[in-house]
């Protein structure tokens, strides 16, 4: 018998999504005011040791092994705080989110990523959640205003086009592999986002201009070591996946879209990976070809689902 749904967590759970969406735009509005009046910085091409070994003055060095040379005024104290309001609002939304997670699923009680509006408003709780995790170690605030805008989007995006009602789904997701392999590929995935939206800013900035944003090489850092480490968690979810078709439908491949797009996915970040370790490739083309990767992994997590059909077509995408 399937469970009954508890509607007024199912209400509360639809509520808590719409405040998030309205505390990311928020964030992000502050983010937006610490980027535009914050202090600009142009990078250096002489590296700080080369100077210090000439015997001249050591310039700053920021985290991300930049050499910079702070332009313009000071920035203004409320500019400076807006990004840490920034900050601030982005938590509460995060536990918002969780919040909007956790009420919708005890509401059905099940794991609540079982069809594309849950699986949208868990990819953009774990893209924050890997820009807040970044955050405490690397200052990367620069990223706040646009994974922000990326998860309103995206929840605005799942609330009005892809939203269902609360309930019961088929007996094929009544297993414990949901846990596994949807819960890495949703990891992944949030991980993959911030890279993206690091490679998208290396592609607009242009060293040697003044920019509160770092230089490209700061950027493209930030976006492989988001990569590196998400690279094994999605490789992960493809086999945690195989496993649990052979159980389902008794073999491990058979050449749906879901697979065949999340295995293509795979195949273009190793090819990153590959290139960036073996050839040496850096910048622009290794940047191209993380875009070309993360778009493959949009397609493959919403583009499949509203454009073929196949064994993977429960997502309940509202027609």
């Amino acid at each position: 018998m399937p469970a009954e749904v508890n509607e007024s967590l199912a209400t509360l759970s639809d509520q808590l999504i719409l405040v998030t969406v309205l505390l990311y735009l928020a964030a992000m509005i502050c983010y937006a005011l610490d980027l535009a009046f914050g202090r600009a910085r142009t990078v250096v091409a002489v590296r700080r040791r080369e100077l210090v070994g000439a015997g001249g003055p050591a310039l700053p060095e920021d985290a991300t092994g930049d050499t910079t040379q702070d332009s313009g005024p000071q920035p203004a104290a409320w500019a400076v705080r807006a990004g840490t309001i920034g900050v601030v609002l982005t938590w509460i939304a995060w536990a918002g989110n969780l919040a909007g997670i956790l009420t919708r699923g005890i509401a059905v009680d099940r794991w609540p990523w079982a069809n594309m509006y849950e699986f949208v408003v868990a990819i953009c709780f774990a893209a924050v959640t890997a820009f807040l995790a970044l955050l405490i170690r690397q200052p990367i605030r620069y990223l706040g205003a646009f994974v922000t805008v990326t998860a309103a989007l995206g929840l605005g995006f799942a609330v009005l086009f892809l939203h269902v009602q609360a309930g019961p789904v088929m007996p094929a997701l009544h297993s414990y592999w949901i846990a596994i392999h949807v819960t890495a590929a949703i990891v992944a995935s949030g991980l993959f986002i911030v890279a993206g939206v690091c490679a998208i800013l290396y592609l607009i900035r242009k060293d040697g201009r003044p920019s509160v944003l770092p230089s490209r090489e700061g950027l493209e850092r930030v976006a492989h070591r988001a990569i590196v480490i998400s690279f094994p968690i999605w490789t992960f979810a493809v086999i945690a996946g195989a496993l649990w078709a052979d159980r389902a439908w008794g073999r491990y491949w058979g050449w749906d879209p879901k697979e065949v797009w999340a295995f293509v996915t795979w195949v273009v970040y190793a090819a990153y990976l590959h290139a960036r370790a073996t050839a040496g490739w850096r910048g622009k083309a290794a940047m191209i070809i993380s875009l070309v990767a993360f778009g493959c992994l949009l397609f493959n997590l919403i583009g499949v689902n509203i454009f073929f059909s196949g064994l993977h077509s429960y997502a309940d995408v509202p027609k």
